[in-house]
């Protein structure tokens, strides 16, 4: 398996990975994680074969076989049901002002400053 510390999932346009701090996708949740592998809806960055890739505290995901024989996978109730993703929560104010302010992210500002 894959471990990121920081990436980006341009279907949800947003950071993903451990080192990103980040609140449960379920609307109704407010626990605090991280975008890493442990709490992505299908098991895999941007939610593999069987998961839409947002992510969830324990609470919210559930070990489910989606095929006869496989090894169950991790998915969110909408995707376990087969309805339409919840929409993603936005960044936490940690991870903003991170990237505002670090001098890691100093290139990745200065280049999308020069985009706009």
């Amino acid at each position: 398996m894959m471990y990121w510390a920081i990436g980006y999932d341009e279907h949800w346009n947003r950071d993903i990975g451990f080192d990103v701090p980040a609140i449960c996708d379920h609307p109704d949740c407010i626990a605090a994680i991280h975008r890493g592998v442990d709490h992505v809806c299908g098991g895999e960055p941007y939610g593999g074969d069987s998961g839409c890739g947002l992510y969830f505290c324990e609470a919210h995901l559930e070990s489910k076989a989606l095929d006869d024989g496989a090894e169950p996978t991790p998915v969110c109730a909408q995707c376990a049901s087969g309805k339409p993703a919840f929409e993603p929560t936005p960044d936490t104010k940690e991870w903003v002002n991170y990237k505002e302010t670090s001098n890691y992210w100093a290139g990745w500002r200065a280049y999308h400053q020069n985009k706009a």
